[in-house]
C-alpha cells in the first residue's frame, strides 16, 4: 500500500459532515516540565580545565595513528579499532581518517559486484559488512549464504559464537527491499541473542548483547549510543585503556558545551517567553527539546546549527499544541492566513495568546537570517519559511478534519500527516546552520526526496501508535490507527501490526537512500538519519516527549547531568 500521494490536495469531506457541536477548547493535561529552571545553573562562565585539553589533543594524535596505521591483509585489527572510534562516539575527530582507511579496506576485501572476497569467520564478516555499507558502500549480502545449510537454514554452529550472532543481527539492520536474507539472518538472531541471555556470558557479552536487543544499533541515538558503549567497552577485557580515557574526556568536554546550550534555551523559553505562564495549555518540554536536537547532530562545529533547529523546534511544539490541545477552528484559521503572510502586521488581527506565538516565530526567523547574512546566505531561510508554511497547512487541515469529524483514508490521512509531523520542515532547517550547506541541498530538501519521506512516514507512525489512546481521551483529530481501523474493518491490533511493517519499510528505504552515490553528501543524509533514530528511542513504548518523566528523565541524565567518571569505581 502505498503511504504518501504524490500530488497534493485538499481532503474531501463527506457530503453529510456536520461541525462538531462541541466547541469548549481541547485542553489537554499535559505534565509540567520535569526540569524547571535546573539547566539555569549552567551558566557560560564555566571553562575546561588545561590539563585536560592537554591530555585530550595527546590522546587524539595515539588514536589517529592508530586509524592511519598501514591496512594489511589481516586487518581485523584496523577493524575494531574503527569500530570502538565509532561506538565512543568519538569518530568526529577523524571523519577524514576513517574514509581513507575503510576505502582501503574495501578495495583490498571485495571484488567485482561488490561481494566480499575474503572468506573468514562470521564476527569479522559481518563486521567488516556493517561499517562499510554503513559508509556508503553497496556491499553485496549473499556473502552471507556461506552460513546456511544445504536444507537452508542458517548453520547451528554459528549459534555458539554470540559476538558473531551480534554482529550479524547489526549488519542485518542495515538490509533494504528485497534482502531475504538479511530479513531471515535479523529474525534468526535475535531470537539467539535473546536465548544467549540465559547462558554465561562475559559481563561486557552480556550487557551488549541486553542492550542491543532493547536498543537496534542502526536505530539509536548517537550520543546516548555513545553513553551507554563507553560502560560495555570498560568492561572489554581487549579494551584500550587510551581510546577509552580519550572518548570518556571528550564526552564529558561535549556535556558541558550541550549544558551550555540547554542553560540559554531554558533562559529565553522560562524568562524572554516565559511559557508556563504565557501557554500554561502547550508542553513545557524545552529540555526535552534541546536533548532531541542533540540527537541530530552533537558535535562542536554544528553548534549554531543547533541553536536555530532548537529554537525552531521549541517554537513549532507551541504552535502543534496550539493547534492541537487549544485553538477554536475560527482562531486556527486566522493563524494559518497570518503565517502565510509572514508580516509583524498581521498581528493585530490575531487572539491574544496567539501574539506572542506569532512575533516570536517571525523574530526566530529574523535572527536566523540574520545570522546567516554573516556567511552570504540570508537567503536560505525562504526554504524553511516555505516549510513552515506547509506544516501549518497541514495542521489546519487536520483541525477541519475534527472539527467536522472526519476520518480520512489512510492516504488521505499519509498525505496530510507527513507533513503535519514537521520532520520534513525541521530536515530543512537542520540544514540551515551547517558550513557545507548549499543552496542546491535546500532545493533538494524542500523536493519531497524518498529518504525525507520515509523519516516522515518513521514519524508519524510511530507517534500515532503509541499516542492514539492518550488522544482520544481528549478529543483529537484521527490517527492513522484509527483511519487504518475504518478503511479496512481492522482490529486496533491488527492496525498497529500493519502500521509497524511500513514503519520497517521505511527503514529500509532510507538504508537504500544512504548508498553511494547520494543525491547529496552523506553529512546532510545523516541529520535525517538521526531524525528517524529519536523517533525510534522516544517513541517505542509511548511518547517519551509528552510523558517526559520516565525513559526520557533517564536519557536526559545520562547525557547532560551525570559526568562519565573518570575512573572505573
Amino acid at each position: 500500500m502505498s503511504m504518501v500521494s504524490s500530488s497534493s490536495s485538499l481532503p474531501v469531506f463527506p457530503q453529510d459532515a456536520k461541525p462538531n457541536s462541541n466547541f469548549t477548547r481541547q485542553i489537554a493535561a499535559f505534565h509540567p516540565s520535569i526540569w524547571g529552571d535546573y539547566f539555569l545553573s549552567y551558566d557560560s562562565s564555566f571553562h575546561e580545565d588545561d590539563s585536560d585539553i592537554q591530555q585530550l589533543t595527546l590522546l587524539k594524535e595515539y588514536v589517529r595513528k592508530m586509524i592511519v596505521c598501514p591496512v594489511d591483509n589481516n586487518f581485523l585489527f584496523k577493524l575494531n579499532i574503527i569500530n570502538s572510534v565509532q561506538r565512543l562516539g568519538v569518530s568526529y575527530h577523524f571523519e577524514h581518517e576513517i574514509d581513507e582507511a575503510l576505502h582501503q579496506i574495501y578495495e583490498i576485501s571485495t571484488k567485482e559486484n561488490n561481494i566480499i572476497s575474503c572468506n573468514d569467520e562470521l564476527h569479522h564478516l559481518a563486521l567488516l559488512f556493517r561499517l562499510l555499507r554503513q559508509q556508503g558502500y553497496p556491499i553485496s549480502s549473499d556473502v552471507f549464504f556461506q552460513f546456511k545449510d544445504k536444507a537452508g537454514k542458517f548453520k547451528e554452529s554459528i549459534v555458539n559464537d554470540v559476538e558473531g550472532m551480534l554482529r550479524l543481527y547489526e549488519a542485518s539492520q542495515l538490509r533494504f527491499h528485497g534482502e531475504e536474507i538479511l530479513e531471515e539472518a535479523y529474525s534468526f538472531t535475535l531470537i539467539e541473542l535473546t536465548k544467549s541471555l540465559t547462558t554465561k556470558l562475559s559481563p561486557f557479552l552480556s550487557g551488549l548483547v541486553h542492550h542491543s536487543i532493547g536498543q537496534a544499533l542502526r536505530k539509536g541515538m548517537p550520543r546516548l549510543e555513545a553513553r551507554y558503549y563507553i560502560s560495555f567497552y570498560q568492561q572489554d577485557p581487549s579494551h584500550n585503556e587510551c581510546l577509552l580515557t580519550f572518548a570518556k574526556l571528550d564526552f564529558n568536554m561535549l556535556q558541558n558545551l550541550h549544558r551550555k546550550e540547554v542553560c540559554s534555551e531554558t533562559k529565553w523559553w522560562l524568562k524572554d517567553l516565559n511559557v508556563p505562564t504565557n501557554f500554561p495549555f502547550v508542553r513545557d518540554r524545552i529540555v526535552e527539546a534541546c536533548f532531541w536536537i542533540v540527537g541530530v547532530y552533537y558535535e562542536p562545529q554544528y553548534c549554531l546549527a543547533r541553536r536555530i533547529l532548537r529554537k525552531v523546534l521549541a517554537i513549532s511544539s507551541i504552535i502543534d499544541d496550539v493547534y492541537d490541545a487549544y485553538g477554536t477552528i475560527d482562531e486556527l484559521e486566522i493563524f494559518t492566513d497570518a503565517i502565510e503572510r509572514w508580516d509583524i502586521s498581521s498581528l493585530v488581527d490575531l487572539p491574544e495568546y496567539m501574539r506572542l506565538c506569532y512575533k516570536e516565530l517571525l523574530e526566530i526567523f529574523e535572527e536566523t537570517e540574520q545570522e546567516l547574512r554573516k556567511r552570504g546566505k540570508e537567503n536560505f531561510v525562504k526554504y524553511a519559511e516555505k516549510e513552515m508554511k506547509r506544516l501549518v497547512q497541514a495542521y489546519l487541515i487536520e483541525a477541519r478534519w475534527f472539527n467536522f469529524n472526519h476520518t480520512p483514508t489512510v492516504e488521505q490521512y499519509m498525505e496530510i500527516a507527513t507533513m503535519s509531523c514537521g520532520y520534513a520542515m525541521l530536515t530543512t532547517v537542520s540544514f540551515l546552520g551547517m558550513e557545507d550547506a548549499t543552496e542546491e541541498v535546500l532545493i533538494w530538501a524542500t523536493s519531497h526526496p524518498k529518504i525525507i519521506e520515509a523519516a516522515s512516514i518513521i514519524c508519524r507512525l510511530m507517534d500515532d501508535i503509541v499516542g492514539s489512546e492518550f488522544e482520544h481521551e481528549r478529543g483529537h483529530v484521527v490517527s492513522s490507527v484509527d483511519c487504518y481501523m475504518k478503511q479496512y474493518n481492522s482490529s486496533r491490533q491488527n492496525a498497529i501490526k500493519e502500521l509497524h511493517k511500513l514503519v520497517e519499510n521505511a527503514w529500509k528505504d532510507i538504508n537504500k537512500e544512504c548508498l553511494n552515490p547520494t543525491q547529496v553528501s552523506m553529512k546532510f543524509l545523516v541529520r535525517v538519519l538521526n531524525l528517524a533514530r529519536m523517533m525510534d528511542v522516544l517513541y517505542k513504548e509511548q511518547d517519551n516527549y509528552t510523558h517526559s518523566g520516565g525513559i526520557m528523565k533517564d536519557y536526559i541524565k545520562a547525557l547532560l547531568v551525570n559526568k562519565v567518571p573518570m575512573q572505573i569505581s
